[in-house]
């Protein structure tokens, strides 16, 4: 029995991944099983944005892993409070939360919020709402799943938690309109990842944060995906020059080694938690805190952040280039760009696959988009490579269609 066998027979089957068995990883390259070489154009959902196994995140796991790994937040450790301090320097949050996935960091933004509008907003108990945004994605949880838009992802897992309110995304009027004396706070991807590259209208967020302010709304955005570098800044909010009151970071944080994330905020909403409120055995444990304290040295060191700025905006025009009936948008900033497909003409995942074929790995969102958002170390070259690839596949499937 071959390994696809394998994990069809004994793993739950809740994920559709493309027939590819990957056992090894360098920069922006993965090889399979058969030692065939793939692009990789997916960089795990932007986890890995330092590049596949970079050298001195090998060395700071290493020997971190042979030193002292994990103890609990019941003792102090040497490595959290520099990686929490250089965190916070860099994007000028005041104090820092630990935990370890993505959803964690959300779950724990929630809870900041609720308790920030009853002990310091004074909303009355139990009537807090978060206002939160159609087509999100902010994780899987019971509570986060029962704020999503898509059916599929609340389907049979009621009851579902209350207290969220939903509006268009882009929409600042639709949040004006939404506010009321018991909203605690807004939750909003600056760019909607798993909704398909996601863009709203220019100096939206800008807007949402002056109505946030003056109504005493917490505004949290989640930079899970779109943080540290993706889009061309360290945070995707920076585009509109905007500074949050809660940023949930995770993904990238740890370096493409080990689950890291962050809910980071002001001084005020971090005060409402006392020991005993919320915690985490794993959270801020000595072994992800070193790998992501380095992780965050080599951002700067080799200038990631700028790097996916003009390789980004490089590889945007290459793609909009693309002369295919096929495409009905390309869009993006840095490299986090969504290829929107005719429904009717091509799927995103036969194009996922033929690219797979041609030593390009990307996947499907939402059966439309094709995800382009490559480590942030790849190169023009081998930007030009899976360009390339692109237009093969799309030229193949106009051949096929027009036959």
């Amino acid at each position: 029995m071959n390994t696809l066998q394998l994990e069809a027979q004994y793993c739950a089957h809740n994920y559709h991944p493309l027939p590819v068995v990957l056992v090894k990883g360098e920069g922006a390259y993965v090889w399979d099983d058969n030692g065939q070489r793939y692009l990789d154009m997916m960089s795990a959902y932007s986890a890995v944005s330092h590049g596949h196994c970079h050298p001195r995140l090998v060395k700071a796991m290493s020997e971190q892993a042979a030193r002292l790994t994990i103890v609990s937040r019941a003792f102090h450790t040497d490595t959290l409070a520099p990686f929490l301090q250089m965190i916070c320097e860099m994007t000028g949050q005041p104090r820092a939360l630990p935990m370890n996935t993505g959803a964690e960091a959300v779950e724990t933004a929630l809870k900041a919020a609720r308790k920030w509008a009853y002990s310091v907003k004074g909303v009355a108990a139990d009537k807090a709402e978060i206002i939160v945004c159609d087509g999100n994605f902010h994780g899987r949880t019971i509570s986060i799943v029962s704020f999503s838009s898509e059916d599929q992802y609340k389907h049979q897992f009621g009851p579902l938690t209350p207290g969220f309110k939903n509006i268009s995304y882009g929409d600042a009027e639709a949040l004006e309109a939404a506010i009321t004396d018991n909203t605690a706070a807004f939750l909003v991807e600056p760019i909607q990842g798993e909704a398909g590259i996601v863009m709203p209208p220019p100096g939206y967020l800008a807007k949402c944060a002056e109505l946030c302010k003056r109504h005493n709304v917490l505004l949290i955005c989640d930079e899970i995906q779109t943080g540290l570098g993706r889009t061309g800044k360290l945070l995707a909010c920076e585009h509109d020059g905007v500074q949050p009151d809660g940023l949930i970071l995770g993904k990238a944080l740890g370096g493409g080694m080990m689950p890291v994330s962050l809910f980071l905020s002001r001084e005020d909403v971090m005060a409402v938690f006392e020991p005993g409120d919320h915690g985490s055995t794993f959270g801020g444990n000595p072994l992800a805190s070193a790998v992501a304290l380095e992780a965050m040295k080599v951002l700067q060191d080799e200038a990631l952040v700028e790097r996916s700025a003009k390789l980004g905006e490089y590889m945007l025009q290459q793609l909009q280039a693309i002369k295919s009936d096929l495409i009905q948008e390309v869009r993006g900033r840095g490299l986090f760009i969504g290829i929107e497909l005719d429904p009717q003409r091509a799927s995103a995942r036969e194009v996922c696959e033929r690219l797979m074929s041609k030593g390009v790995l990307s996947k499907e969102t939402h059966e439309t988009v094709v995800r382009m958002a490559p480590p942030l170390v790849i190169t023009e070259a081998q930007i030009d490579e899976t360009v390339a690839a692109l237009k093969s596949v799309l030229a193949e499937l106009s051949g096929e269609i027009s036959v």
